[in-house]
Formats: structure tokens, sequence, C-alpha cells
């Protein structure tokens, strides 16, 4: 039974160039209201196409939609954001090693009614998912518990109904009931050693996904209109070029962890972050430091130092500051 806070199917169609700005003619269907559940609109976000199309066409066609990258490319904010300018109610659970069966599927609880103790099934986020119009997103999905993806399986076929063993019940998807994932790595295990907790993911389960997009680290012109947009201060000639240089070390990051010589990477989230500190404590050397250098193996900071030396034409200040907040 549809909760009275949701409109029961998409009842407006949207056009994808006039909400995302791609050249594209098609149009999209989406909610006239939002609920709850909706997203809150994030007016500066900066959607990338391939991943964009690959997430319309998941709520458009019913698609399981898997989204790879490396960590803080914004993969699960991605399909938030396309979900808010739809108005389709979004649900995010995070698969880390504590989430279990029993999260998932519910489990029996003690309640009051009609003044007398009583035990009663209490469904679990899945069931719930799939009786409403909801995108449900899983996080981390190649850390989950292997119990737990095989309970996922059962409902990742658009048209694969979920048995309730605890109420002897079969649930049917409701025909607005999307799926869609994050991961770190591709289902294989993690041979990059940067994360760490993921495993290699069931063929037969991978199989199950339509659409697998990969969104990793942008081309520079794009990573610095988000990193500005996020932050406006510096979209000015000074603050550009500071931003720019922010960007140059990340990138040389990239290629220093593709070449082996350090472990730990700069995402696109930890250049933002450096700009937000660099705001905050008003020196971008410092806030380079507690960013990210602290971060760092200890064997590895002289090279890091030295990316920032290359980039900024200066070295890395010693790390005690007198800072006024």
């Amino acid at each position: 039974m549809i909760s009275e806070q949701f409109i029961s199917k998409p009842d407006i169609n949207i056009s994808v160039k006039q909400i995302f700005g791609f050249d594209s003619d098609m149009k999209i269907n989406a909610f006239s209201k939002k609920n709850d559940y909706v997203p809150k609109i994030d007016a500066d976000y900066k959607f990338d196409k391939d991943t964009t199309l690959a997430i319309l066409a998941g709520f458009s066609f019913n698609k399981r939609v898997l989204i790879q990258g490396y960590h803080g490319t914004g993969k699960s904010t991605h399909i938030e954001q396309v979900a808010a300018r739809l108005n389709w109610p979004c649900v995010r659970v995070n698969l880390d090693s504590h989430i279990s069966r029993i999260d998932l599927i519910g489990k029996d609880a003690i309640v009051l009614k009609d003044q007398k103790q009583i035990t009663e099934f209490k469904e679990g986020i899945l069931p719930w998912s799939i009786q409403n119009p909801v995108a449900l997103v899983f996080d981390e999905y190649d850390a989950g518990r292997p119990d737990v993806m095989f309970i996922i399986q059962r409902v990742l076929e658009s048209q694969g109904n979920f048995t309730l063993l605890d109420k002897n019940k079969v649930l049917e998807q409701h025909d607005f009931f999307r799926m869609f994932a994050t991961t770190n790595t591709v289902g294989l295990g993690d041979t990059t050693g940067l994360y760490h907790g993921t495993q290699q993911i069931n063929q037969g389960q991978m199989d199950r996904w339509n659409i697998v997009s990969t969104l990793n680290y942008l081309p520079f012109e794009k990573e610095l209109e988000i990193i500005l947009a996020k932050n406006k201060k510096f979209n000015n000639k000074e603050g550009k070029e500071l931003i720019s240089n922010m960007i140059k070390v990340a990138d040389l990051s990239r290629k220093g962890f593709m070449n082996g010589d350090i472990s730990t990477v700069m995402s696109p989230r930890t250049v933002l972050h450096w700009a937000e500190n660099t705001s905050i404590f008003k020196d971008q050397g410092y806030a380079f430091r507690v960013t990210f250098l602290n971060k760092c193996d200890e064997l590895e900071k002289k090279i890091i130092s030295e990316y920032y030396q290359r980039c900024f034409g200066e070295d890395l200040p010693e790390s005690s500051i007198n800072v006024t907040l």
C-alpha cells in the first residue's frame, strides 16, 4: 500500500536540455510535487553528461545503474541531484560492515497496541522501498557483507518479486521503484590498496546491473568550475589562480599514485575541502597540511611537499602557525 505522502507515479515530463543543459531531445518522467524524501537541490552542482544520462536512463526506463569510480568524485551526490530535479524520492543506504540482513529486511519489535504489548514485524528499508516510488541507492556497494548482497540480488531484476520469509508474503515491486549503487571498484576486488574492506562481487550479481557508468577525475577546467561554484569568493583573478594551483597539486598526486610513487591520492572532494579550509585559516599552506598532508605516510610527505613547491613556486611553510578565527 502506498503511503499518502507519495504520489503513486510521475505526473509530468521535463526536458533534459532545459533542466540539465545537455544537447538532448530526451524527455523524462518526473513528479510535480516534493516530499520529505526528495533531496534538496544544489543550484551550483555541475553535472557530468555521461553519468547523468546513465542515471536518467535508470529513472526513465527502470534500469539498474551502478556508478564506479575513485572516492570523492561525487557518485552518490550525482544520483541525489538528478533525483532532486525530478522530485523523485531518494533514500541512501551505506553498505558498511555493520549493515545486516535484519537492517534491510526488518525484524520483530515489541509495540504498544490497545494498551497491550505485542510483537509486530517492522519492515526494513528494502521491503519499504520496493513498495513505493523510491530510488534506493546503495553506497559502498563493494563493501557489503555476503549475506546482505544475496538479499539485494533478489530485487535486482526489474520485475523481480521479493519474498518476505518472516511474514510468508511476496512483495511485488512498485512500477516506479528504482535501484542504484555506487562503488569504488568494479566488483573485482581492490587492486590498488586504496579501498580496504572492499571485496569481489558475485559475477552473477554484477551481470544484473543493466548500466555501469564510470565517474573518475574530471578534466582540469571542469574541476575548476566545480570548486569555484562552491567557493564563490575565489571567483576572481587571484582566486582562480589559487584554485588552479590547488588542482595542479591534486593532479600531480594522482599521477604520482598511478606511477606508484605515493599511496594517498587527492580527490576533487579533498581540493574542495582545501579551498574551504583556506577560507577559514587564510593560509593555503597550513590548510594544505590539515586537509591532506597530515593524512599521508611520513615517508611520502617529502614527495607531496615537492608537488606543492612545483605548483606554488614556494616551499610548503612549517606546520606551526598562529591562526585567528
